[in-house]
């Protein structure tokens, strides 16, 4: 629970650090509106808190998260998590931001963690976990 801890800390402090004065708005690279419409579809209820896709991903493919972002992609948005597995596989993940669902899976196979063949070598779609 740590590790979901350090992930949250971390995303909180870049939110943060985007939202300074010299970051928001008036940079012109329009981070500050994508953190808007993230928030507000969060509060409309389009997407699932962090807090929960990271206890479902971490359930599913132990390590530590190093990395979080949440895009729009062809009109759903989808969680993209990197997380280093022990034996130091670096694994990207794309989550269905809506149900949690993994639609995407990349990265270096660690044959020390008895991932299934493929998952490491090419992106598999519509995979459930």
């Amino acid at each position: 629970m740590s590790r979901l801890k350090n992930a949250l800390l971390a995303l909180a402090t870049a939110l943060m650090a985007s939202a300074s004065p010299g970051s928001a708005g008036g940079s012109g690279d329009g981070h500050g509106a994508d953190h808007d419409r993230a928030r507000q579809a969060l509060e409309a209820g389009e997407v699932l808190p962090l807090r929960a896709i990271l206890e479902r991903v971490e359930r599913a493919y132990p390590g530590q998260i190093v990395e979080v972002e949440l895009e729009r992609e062809d009109g759903r948005w989808e969680y993209e998590i990197k997380l280093l597995r022990s034996g130091g596989a670096l694994v990207k993940l794309r989550v269905d931001a809506r149900d949690g669902s993994i639609i995407g899976v990349k990265g270096r196979k660690d044959h020390r963690q008895g991932e299934r063949r493929g998952e490491a070598g090419g992106e598999q779609r519509g995979e459930q976990h």
